[in-house]
């Protein structure tokens, strides 16, 4: 008898990500056990690239500026790290068997390098796209490729 597939897929970008199980008819549908993230957050809200005490603060000459750094950059990190912990979490609690993770290249990255060994072992498939705002019914000719045909044998 053919094992039951628990196979989670998770589509994030660096803002945004959403968690869905394929099901009968290659129709995909979302994962009700996990919430949807949503990391959206005013540029406001990111920190100012400016060093603090404004432009001619102090006497100090130009070139003791901090080095740039990108606040957008950071969040998107850091998002990413979020997505990996939950991941983390559900994949100790059992809540799936086998995981495909598809996101931009940078977000794809961020997701992987968290996951810890465990939750890596079970990464069946990857998809380097932002399929964030592609609707569920659209999914499926997108993601099939990333997706083996047998189940992952424990």
């Amino acid at each position: 008898m053919p094992k039951h597939r628990n196979l989670l897929i998770v589509i994030a970008d660096g803002e945004h990500a959403r968690f869905v199980r394929p099901g009968p008819h290659n129709a995909i549908h979302p994962d009700k056990a996990f919430d949807p993230i949503n990391a959206d957050r005013q540029s406001a809200d990111l920190g100012s690239d400016r060093p603090a005490g404004g432009f001619n603060a102090g006497s100090s000459p130009h070139h003791a500026l901090m080095p740039e750094r990108d606040p957008h950059g950071l969040e998107k990190a850091k998002f990413a790290h979020h997505v990996a912990r939950q991941l983390n979490e559900a994949a100790a609690e059992g809540r799936f068997d086998e995981l495909v993770v598809v996101a931009p290249p940078h977000t794809l990255n961020g997701i992987r390098e968290h996951l810890d060994t465990t939750t890596a072992a079970m990464v069946v498939g990857t998809l380097a796209k932002d399929l964030v705002k592609t609707p569920d019914h659209e999914l499926w000719p997108h993601l099939r490729p990333s997706i083996p045909l047998a189940p992952r044998v424990p």
